[in-house]
C-alpha cells in the first residue's frame, strides 16, 4: 500500500524485545533502563497475526530487531512462522552478534535470509568502552559464522562517534575487502543517549576511505530495501554503504514502518505518533477492523523526520532505541 505521500510501504522492522545483552553507550544510560513488563510484550502468536494482516496490505520484507532479538526465547519458531506467511518474501535479522554463532545454522534453516551485525569497532578495548562488556570475540565470530553458514546477505553496521571510534573507518571498511559482505556507516542519530555523542558525517568517512583505498565506483545494484548508498572500492569482495540520516535526508523514499515489542506501530523513527495494536488485538477486535486500523496508521506516516529541525509545538520521540527497535 501507499501512504499519503504516495510512498510504497513494503518493509516492516519488527522488534521482538526491548531487552539486550549489551549496554551500548549511545543506546542505554549507565544506570540501565526500565524494561517493558513481560505481560506487555506481544506474544508470538499475536505478532504473527499482525504480520499476516500487514502482508495483506503489502508488507513483503520483515526485519527482526530488538533490543537484541536473539535473547528472546523461541525466536527460531517465530522466524519459521513468519517465513511461512503468504506474501512475506524475506526475513532478515539485526543482531549484535554475541549469541549468533551457535544459532547461525538453525536461523538459516528457519528462513532467515540475511543478517545485519552491529559492530562499531575492531578493537576489544574500544568495544568494551562502547558496549560496557567484554564480548568482542563472540561478536566478531558471529560475522565469520554467518559467511560460513551461507546467508545470502551479510552486512555490518557501524556508527562512528567523535573521539571514540572515529579513526576506525578504514579498518572497518576493510572487512568488505577481505570477505563478500557489505559494511555500512550509519550517521549517529540524536535519539535517547545518542544525543550525547558527536556524529561523524558521511563526507568525512568517505574522504578517509578514498585516502586509504582509492576512488571507488558507484554501485547501483540494490543490496536490500533500505536507504544505503553503496560504492565499490578497487579489489574489494564486498561493498561499502552510507546511511546518512542527518546530512542526506532520505525520507522521500522511506518504505518502512516499525512495530515495537509491546505492539505499537510507529510510522516514523523520530516521531512519537503511532497506533496501539496490542489493546484492540487482546480485546477481540476482528481482522477487518484491525486491518482498517493498520491502514489508517500507515496512511498517516509523516513526510519526514525532524532530527535536524523541530517545528514549534511538535512532540519528539522520547523512547530509547532499545524500546523502539533499531
Amino acid at each position: 500500500m501507499t501512504d499519503s505521500y504516495n510512498r510504497t510501504i513494503d518493509y516492516l522492522r519488527l522488534s521482538v524485545t526491548d531487552r539486550c545483552n549489551l549496554r551500548c553507550i549511545y543506546c542505554m544510560p549507565s544506570e540501565g533502563v526500565q524494561w517493558v513488563p513481560h505481560g506487555d510484550i506481544l506474544r508470538f502468536e499475536e505478532t504473527v497475526h499482525l504480520v499476516r494482516l500487514l502482508s495483506g496490505l503489502g508488507i513483503r520484507r520483515v526485519r527482526l530487531t530488538g533490543g537484541e532479538p536473539l535473547v528472546r526465547e523461541g525466536i527460531l519458531d517465530l522466524a519459521a512462522a513468519l517465513h511461512a506467511l503468504p506474501g512475506i518474501d524475506e526475513i532478515h535479522l539485526t543482531t549484535n552478534g554475541v549469541l549468533f554463532a551457535p544459532m547461525a545454522d538453525p536461523l538459516r534453516q528457519a528462513g532467515i535470509h540475511g543478517v545485519n551485525f552491529s559492530l562499531d569497532t575492531l578493537q576489544p578495548d574500544i568495544f568494551r568502552r562502547i558496549t560496557r562488556t567484554d564480548q568482542f570475540a563472540a561478536a566478531r565470530a558471529g560475522i565469520d559464522k554467518a559467511l560460513e553458514a551461507g546467508f545470502p546477505s551479510v552486512k555490518v553496521n557501524c556508527v562512528l562517534m567523535r573521539g571514540i571510534n572515529d579513526g576506525e573507518a578504514a579498518a572497518l571498511a576493510a572487512l568488505a575487502k577481505d570477505a563478500p559482505l557489505e559494511v555500512r556507516f550509519i550517521e549517529m542519530m540524536p535519539i535517547g543517549c545518542g544525543k550525547g555523542y558527536t556524529p561523524v558525517p558521511t563526507e568525512e568517512v568517505y574522504t578517509a576511505l578514498v585516502k586509504s583505498f582509492g576512488k571507488p565506483n558507484a554501485f547501483t545494484t540494490p543490496l536490500g530495501s533500505g536507504p544505503a548508498v553503496y560504492v565499490s572500492f578497487p579489489a574489494f569482495q564486498g561493498h561499502v554503504g552510507f546511511i546518512s540520516a542527518m546530512t542526506h535526508v532520505f525520507c522521500a523514499r522511506c518504505n518502512r514502518v516499525r512495530l515495537t515489542a509491546e505492539g505499537y506501530l510507529k510510522p516514523c523513527l523520530h516521531n512519537p505518533a503511532g497506533t496501539d495494536l496490542r489493546t484492540p488485538l487482546r480485546t477481540g477486535m476482528d481482522d477487518a477492523a484491525l486491518t482498517a486500523l493498520l491502514r489508517r496508521a500507515i496512511e498517516q506516516k509523516p513526510a519526514r523526520h525532524h532530527f535536524t529541525s523541530c517545528q514549534a509545538g511538535e512532540a519528539m520521540e522520547t523512547r530509547t532505541m532499545n524500546a523502539i527497535g533499531g
